[in-house]
């Protein structure tokens, strides 16, 4: 074989290395989750009293709360009772909401963000989640409303998970370095108010006000969301889209080749059940 020829066949050969290895990059790191955001269950919502006073009654929600997985089937382990909400065992009062809620199972915390490979950009986000979420929050009757005067939750960030272990690994090292900030913390610093209906499976917006902890940094945030109670199940749903930056973060990459856009994004949902 001429040396020319030589020269031609390692040309096409290096050619078909670095095209298998783009597709293996983009199929891997790029190609993204296909993770719809997450959202509250779908009860029937029943008819609340707007004249309701602080012990009227609500009458539950029948369907129950739609169960949700972190991706890849991973766990959603929380630590309340489903089981023992008020409205299990009969109507929903105001009065009987009032008290201490912990992290119910099927809560779930995660990010959401946008990858590129040299300058090309994926198609869907990264996604991954993690149930490991504990946490309480107390309730107060207030008229035909519903207040919640202090709330704190914890997630576990070593946990988190999406449907690709080269980026599992990563993040335990960079971006969020869960190896040395093993823990995301939300407390909240400003009463919330959920409206009566919302008692009756209507959908409330509220906003979260309270400091965020990523990243061993933490930052005042007001976080918009929703809430419903479900079933005897008290679920508030939100996210928060915030540059890597503002919690110390530099967003992932290897090398120039494959990077993080700039902006991460924070999601949740929390179910809350009777302590």
């Amino acid at each position: 074989m001429t040396r020319n020829r030589w020269i031609a066949v390692a040309l096409v050969a290096a050619v078909a290395v670095v095209g298998v290895g783009a597709y293996v990059a983009w199929d891997q790191l790029l190609r993204g989750d296909e993770v719809a955001p997450l959202s509250l269950s779908s009860p029937a919502p029943a008819a609340a009293d707007p004249s309701a006073a602080t012990g009227a009654s609500m009458a539950p929600t029948t369907s129950p709360a739609a169960a949700t997985q972190a991706p890849g089937g991973g766990p959603t382990a929380g630590t309340g009772d489903a089981s023992a909400a008020p409205a299990a065992g009969g109507p929903v009062t105001v009065d009987s909401l009032a008290g201490a809620w912990t992290v119910a199972d099927g809560s779930i915390v995660g990010y959401r963000v946008r990858e590129q490979l040299g300058g090309v950009t994926a198609l869907t986000d990264a996604v991954g989640r993690t149930g490991q979420v504990t946490g309480q929050a107390t309730l107060a009757a207030a008229g035909d409303s519903v207040r919640v005067d202090a709330a704190s939750f914890t997630a576990d960030v070593t946990t988190l998970r999406s449907d690709n272990d080269r980026r599992d690994g990563r993040i335990r090292q960079m971006g969020i370095e869960s190896d040395t900030y093993p823990e995301a913390t939300f407390t909240l610093t400003a009463p919330v108010e959920v409206p009566g209906p919302a008692l009756g499976g209507a959908t409330a917006d509220v906003t979260l006000v309270g400091d965020l902890t990523i990243h061993g940094v933490t930052k005042a945030v007001s976080i918009p969301a929703q809430a419903h109670l479900a079933d005897g199940v008290i679920e508030v749903v939100g996210s928060l889209t915030f540059p890597f930056a503002d919690f110390g973060m530099t967003p992932p990459s290897v090398g120039d080749f494959v990077k993080v856009q700039p902006d991460a994004t924070l999601e949740f949902l929390l179910r809350l059940a009777r302590a």
